[in-house]
């Protein structure tokens, strides 16, 4: 992989990483797009960059939960971090090797349409972050879970379900954005273990150059995402992204099924 490719994996990692359209699974179709095998330890990798701009944006909340660590939002968001780390345990094995072949990216894309398109018939919310439940805790965190499938948008199904159930469009924002912290350390946990414990050759194939550009081209296009989202997700955005994904769902299926144009299953 060479630095412009990775400029440009980090580019759509950042800018899909926040707004709901999923980064796993645009990187996943670019990767074939260039000819690349995307794997899960350089997707992994670009998430240190999304995790930057995560620190930056969310530098206040961060900080407060710091000074009240044993407060009620971090134990609401150690209560939604469980059934991601359940899933990943069980089913990661089967997730690498869809990333690979790409074999159900159409159907997930679709879903997560679907999962977009449902918010518009949601009646606003008013309840903020302070008032966030146990039960919306479990529900985004379910919805995590779920986003471990490559083109299933972790952002549109942790923050959906916050919005089924009365939060305020912003509060369910930002508890998304303070909910992919642990789901990303954890990620780089385990590839950096896989990587130290197993074959280097995983890190020579991507090049430390390449992954330098990777990471900062994801910080700053995750910035940038994460800004949009707060300010311009409305119920009409929330549309607009549902149908661009089902447009997409749908050529990915058209590809696989009929044009074979890209290297499916490969």
């Amino acid at each position: 992989m060479n630095p412009w490719q990775a400029l440009v994996l980090g580019i759509v990692q950042g800018a899909t990483e926040f707004l709901p359209i999923s980064s796993s699974g645009h990187l996943v179709l670019v990767g074939k797009l260039l000819g690349l095998s995307t794997d899960r330890f350089f997707a992994s990798m670009l998430h240190m960059g999304t995790l930057i701009a995560v620190l930056v944006v969310m530098r206040r909340e961060i900080l407060a939960i710091l000074k009240d660590i044993l407060g009620r939002l971090t134990w609401l968001l150690l209560l939604a971090t469980v059934p991601a780390i359940l899933f990943a345990v069980l089913l990661g094995g089967l997730v690498d090797r869809l990333f690979q072949s790409g074999a159900t990216l159409g159907y997930e894309f679709l879903f997560t349409g679907a999962v977009l398109i449902s918010a518009v018939f949601v009646k606003a919310g008013t309840r903020p972050l302070a008032k966030l439940r146990v039960g919306d805790a479990v529900a985004s965190g379910i919805g995590q879970a779920v986003a471990i499938l490559p083109a299933v948008s972790r952002s549109a199904c942790s923050l959906v379900p916050l919005l089924w159930f009365g939060v305020e469009r912003k509060a369910a924002i930002r508890f998304t954005f303070l909910l992919s912290i642990p789901a990303i350390l954890g990620g780089l946990v385990f590839d950096l273990k896989d990587v130290l414990t197993g074959d280097p050759a995983v890190l020579q194939q991507v090049g430390v150059a390449s992954l330098v550009v990777g990471i900062a081209a994801a910080a700053v296009a995750g910035f940038v995402a994460m800004r949009l989202m707060l300010n311009l997700l409305t119920r009409r955005g929330f549309l607009w992204f549902g149908l661009y994904v089902i447009v997409l769902g749908g050529f990915v299926l058209l590809d696989q099924n009929v044009l074979h144009l890209l290297p499916w299953g490969a």
